[in-house]
């Protein structure tokens, strides 16, 4: 069972230029999401509880000389899994303030008996990525997944048509993969944290995702400017894995959609 839960959504190429000067920097409106957030949501696979996801930004930092946002996302099974499968997966990006691209992303996974460590510094003055895995070209404000995440809660999504597809990329192990998204509607849910008006999207994942899985994925944004991830639903290969939103702190605006 993998339980590298949570958000996997999108990564984007919007830009042109590999090299660029104060005036080309991208700013990116971001009204959703400030230093300071922190979500917790209870990692769910059947009737039980199997371990908790955080995804946090407790602080700004400089990185390459300009403002990042640090963004931590955590899943650890709770002590009465461990035994079980044991989890302890950490994913952690700095998102440029400004244009929300990342400058920096590091993956530690530890599943079981497998491990993995993985980095990426993106030099996105010229280009390149520094990876684990060497160096590589990359086009001009290339997402990490965690930065795409992040950035996809600044997209408008109110004229959107359901079937409507947002196309996407992200960067992950030397390769920009495709990371289409689904728009699906809207629907109210209900979680451990309360009652929401959502949108629906479905992120169609290649690679470089938080978790894997061997169907759909489905999250539910909060339908308003903060677009606060409130539930994801993913199928895997023995079963079916929920993660919902249990405790919300440090919001950069007023969840209207809140019932």
């Amino acid at each position: 069972m993998k339980t590298k839960i949570f958000i996997t959504i999108i990564g984007i190429l919007i830009f042109s230029g590999s090299i660029f000067s104060q005036a080309t920097i991208p700013v990116v409106v971001n009204k959703a999401f400030k230093e300071g957030e922190k979500l917790t949501f209870n990692v769910n696979y059947g009737f039980v509880t199997a371990g908790i996801a955080t995804m946090a930004i407790p602080q700004i930092k400089k990185m390459s000389g300009r403002d990042a946002y640090n963004v931590v996302f955590e899943v650890n099974t709770v002590p009465s899994f461990d035994i079980f499968f044991k989890v302890r997966d950490r994913y952690e990006s700095f998102l440029d303030t400004e244009g929300l691209f990342p400058w920096r992303f590091t993956q530690h996974i530890r599943e079981g008996g497998f491990s993995k460590d993985y980095s990426a510094f993106f030099d996105q003055r010229r280009g390149k990525a520094k990876t684990t895995d060497g160096e590589f070209d990359i086009p001009p404000y290339t997402h990490d997944i965690i930065s795409a995440f992040y950035f996809a809660r600044t997209i408008d999504y109110s004229n959107m048509k359901k079937g409507q597809r947002i196309r996407l990329q992200n960067f992950y192990e030397g390769k920009v993969h495709d990371l289409d998204v689904v728009y699906h509607g809207k629907e109210r849910i209900t979680v451990p944290a309360g009652t929401f008006d959502c949108i629906m999207i479905e992120p169609l994942v290649k690679e470089g995702g938080l978790f894997k899985n061997e169907g759909n994925i489905i999250v539910w944004l909060t339908d308003d400017i903060v677009k606060m991830p409130v539930k994801v639903k993913t199928k895997v290969v023995i079963g079916a894995i929920d993660s919902e939103l249990t405790a919300y702190e440090g919001l950069a605006g007023k969840l209207t959609s809140k019932k």
